[in-house]
């Protein structure tokens, strides 16, 4: 299992998609981060950024880097059947099970690194702009980091499941566009409309694990109370093992012919 990981990320060392997808990351995350900055205070997107609220809203707005991890996810595992590697991936290990097993891990070992930056980029726009301002920093420097940890374990989680999901719906292009429907349609009708239900959301409750508690992008629903850290990481941890036992149960033995 140890030399199929390597591999795997061997072969995304070697690929531009993953650094394409990290930039794309990057570059939304820190868009709305600066625009949520630049228009802090009354009347603005977010509170002054001399409150805590406003400076939380910016530290945590990292859900474009979570989105974009999971759909990362999905290249993993669809992209070798896209551009028809997957018969030589089998080749060199015929168990596909394992395969797949290998390609999840390594999913969300890449996906660390989405969330890891996204969280660097929007504590740094959000600390330059309090300063630029003279704004007291009015969050200790722990709870940051607690911050940028759940971005980062949201993001590794999102990824591996996204990993199954390529796997599930095997068409690259329709399992990027199936995370963003998720993300941006399926779970703002069910957390709008059934509040509960929210924090069960696998995109919503890994970005309450961020930290963030209003607003965002994608956006959260208002009045419903985050799952504790440790139960986000179960549940979304099981969301991933599920799609995978599932993928590894019906489409991953498909003909690949």
């Amino acid at each position: 299992m140890i030399t199929a990981i390597r591999t795997e990320l061997l072969k995304l060392r070697t690929t531009r998609l993953a650094i394409g997808m990290l930039a794309v990351a990057a570059g939304w995350t820190g868009l709305v981060a600066a625009i949520e900055a630049s228009r802090a205070g009354p009347g603005g997107m977010v509170p002054s950024l001399a409150t805590t609220a406003g400076l939380r809203d910016v530290l945590t707005s990292t859900g474009f880097a979570l989105i974009i991890a999971a759909a990362y996810g999905t290249t993993v595992t669809s992209g070798e059947l896209r551009h028809h590697t997957i018969t030589d991936t089998y080749l060199d290990e015929p168990n596909r099970r394992q395969v797949l097993t290998a390609k999840v891990i390594t999913a969300g070992l890449t996906g660390l690194v989405f969330g890891a930056v996204g969280t660097i980029v929007t504590t740094g726009i959000g600390l330059a702009f309090a300063g630029a301002h003279g704004d007291h920093i009015t969050i200790a420097g722990g709870t940051i980091a607690r911050y940028a940890a759940g971005a980062t374990v949201g993001a590794g989680l999102l990824a591996a499941a996204g990993a199954a999901i390529g796997t599930l719906i095997a068409n690259q292009v329709g399992a990027i566009i199936a995370v963003f429907a998720w993300g941006f349609g399926v779970e703002q009708i069910i957390g709008g409309v059934f509040h509960h239900l929210a924090p069960y959301l696998p995109l919503m409750a890994s970005e309450t694990m961020a930290g963030s508690t209003n607003g965002g992008m994608p956006p959260l629903p208002k009045g419903f109370t985050p799952l504790p850290f440790g139960a986000v990481v179960g549940l979304v941890a099981a969301v991933a093992l599920i799609l995978a036992v599932i993928a590894s149960t019906t489409t991953v033995n498909r003909d690949i012919t």
